[in-house]
C-alpha cells in the first residue's frame, strides 16, 4: 500500500470531487472531524516515533563512533543544512507569486461536528534532544541493553508509523472534502503545478551544480556521472524509497568514484537522512502554503530556528513511502504557524510529488558520496603528510 500511496490518494481526491454534492452536510462534517481527530492523533504520537528513531540512530553511532563516521555525519548536518536554507531563498521568491487562493466569499465554510482533542505531552524538540542523549549514554553505559532497547524501540515505531500511514487516506478525505465543499480545490490544483514546477527546476539546478563539483576532480564528465546514476534516479521515481534503491546508488556512485571502495561505504550512511529533496521540497510548499493563507512569511531569523530543527528531525525520518513529512508536521505547525488545514495540504502535496522528492534524494545521495569521500580523502591524506 505505502509504494501506491500516491495512487491511493489521487483516488481519495477523485472521489472528493465526485461525491461531495452527494453526501449531506452533517456527513461532511463527521468526516472532516475525523480528519481533525487522526491529525491529533498523530501530533500526540509523533514525539515517541521522533524518539524511537534518534534512539536507535544515537545508540548505532555510540558504537562505532570513528572520525570518518562524525566525519560523514558532521557533513550530513552541513549539507542538509545548506539545501534547507538555499530553499529559504527559493521560498521567499515563490512568496513574491501570485499563489493565494481566493477563498469564495458566499459559500459557507465546513465545520466538524466533533473532534478528538489530545494534550501535547512532551515538546518534539525535548524528544529530539531525549532521544540522542539517551541513545548514546544508554548504549556507552550498558551496551548489550543499549542493543536490546534500539531493537525494541524500532519494532514499535515502525508498528506505530504503519499505522499512521494507514490512516493518512482518512487523514486526508475530510481535508479534500472540506476543500470541495468550501470550492477551493480547483485553485489549488491550478496554483500548485507552478509550485511543483518551481520545487523540481531548484532541486535538480542543485544537483547538478553538485556533480559538476565532483566532476572537477574526476576523470569523468558530468554527462558520464548522470548516465551512471540514471538507473538510481528511475528506480527512486519507481520505489519511492531512498533505502530500497540503494543496490542501484551504490552502483552508480562506484562508476563514478575516483576511491569506489570510500565513496560507497558513505552511501548507507547518508541513505535515510541526506535528503536534498525534501530540504527543497518541504520549505518551498511551505512558502506556497503561507502565501495561501495570509500568513506572513517567515523571516531568515525564525527560519534559521526552524531549518536547525529541520535538519536534526532528518536523522528521524522513517524509511517509508511519505515518511519525510510525517515527522515534520509538528515543527511546522511550532516554528511556522501552521495549522491543522495548511499540515494536511502539505501531507497530500509532499506525498502526490513524492516521486520526484525520493529521485533528488537518491541523486543527491550519489553526489554527497562523491564529494565528501573526494573531500575526506584529502583532510586525511593531509594529515597523514
Amino acid at each position: 500500500m505505502f509504494s501506491k500511496m500516491p495512487l491511493v490518494l489521487l483516488g481519495v481526491l477523485l472521489f472528493a470531487w465526485i461525491f461531495e454534492p452527494w453526501i449531506s452536510v452533517p456527513a461532511l462534517s463527521f468526516l472532516y472531524g475525523l480528519s481533525l481527530s487522526i491529525k491529533a492523533l498523530l501530533l500526540f504520537v509523533l514525539p515517541f516515533v521522533i524518539f524511537g528513531l534518534l534512539f536507535k540512530t544515537a545508540s548505532e553511532l555510540s558504537h562505532k563512533a570513528t572520525f570518518f563516521l562524525l566525519f560523514i555525519v558532521a557533513m550530513i548536518c552541513l549539507s542538509n543544512l545548506v539545501s534547507t536554507l538555499i530553499s529559504y531563498f527559493v521560498g521567499t521568491l515563490s512568496y513574491r507569486f501570485n499563489f493565494a487562493l481566493e477563498f469564495p466569499s458566499t459559500t459557507v465554510a465546513l465545520k466538524e461536528n466533533w473532534a478528538l482533542t489530545l494534550p501535547v505531552w512532551i515538546n518534539n524538540s525535548y524528544a529530539m534532544v531525549a532521544g540522542i542523549v539517551l541513545g548514546i549514554s544508554v548504549s556507552l553505559w550498558k551496551p548489550k541493553m543499549g542493543i536490546y532497547l534500539a531493537k525494541w524501540v524500532q519494532r514499535v515505531t515502525d508498528w506505530i508509523l504503519k499505522g499512521i500511514l494507514g490512516l493518512i487516506p482518512f487523514f486526508m478525505l475530510g481535508f479534500f472534502l472540506k476543500m470541495r465543499h468550501d470550492g477551493i480545490l480547483l485553485r489549488i490544483a491550478y496554483d500548485y503545478a507552478l509550485v511543483f514546477a518551481l520545487v523540481l527546476g531548484a532541486v535538480y539546478a542543485y544537483i547538478f551544480l553538485l556533480y559538476w563539483i565532483a566532476s572537477r576532480n574526476s576523470r569523468l564528465s558530468l554527462y558520464s556521472m548522470l548516465k551512471n546514476m540514471a538507473p538510481a534516479l528511475m528506480g527512486g521515481v519507481g520505489t519511492m524509497s531512498s533505502a530500497a534503491t540503494m543496490p542501484l546508488t551504490l552502483m552508480g556512485v562506484e562508476k563514478n568514484a575516483k576511491t569506489p571502495t570510500l565513496a560507497r561505504s558513505v552511501v548507507p550512511m547518508s541513505v535515510n537522512n541526506h535528503l536534498i529533496g525534501d530540504c527543497f521540497a518541504i520549505p518551498i510548499f511551505a512558502f506556497a502554503l503561507l502565501k495561501n493563507y495570509g500568513i506572513v512569511e517567515p523571516t531568515f531569523e525564525t527560519y534559521f530556528i526552524f531549518a536547525l530543527f529541520f535538519v536534526l528531525a532528518k536523522f528521524s525520518v522513517a524509511a517509508v513511502p511519505g515518511g519525510g513529512i510525517l515527522v515534520m508536521l509538528p515543527i511546522l505547525q511550532q516554528y511556522l504557524g501552521f495549522t491543522p488545514a495548511m499540515l494536511s495540504l502539505i501531507t497530500a502535496l509532499y506525498v502526490l510529488f513524492d516521486p520526484v522528492i525520493t529521485s533528488a534524494n537518491v541523486m543527491g545521495n550519489g553526489a554527497f558520496a562523491l564529494n565528501t569521500s573526494s573531500l575526506y580523502e584529502r583532510i586525511f591524506k593531509r594529515k597523514k603528510q
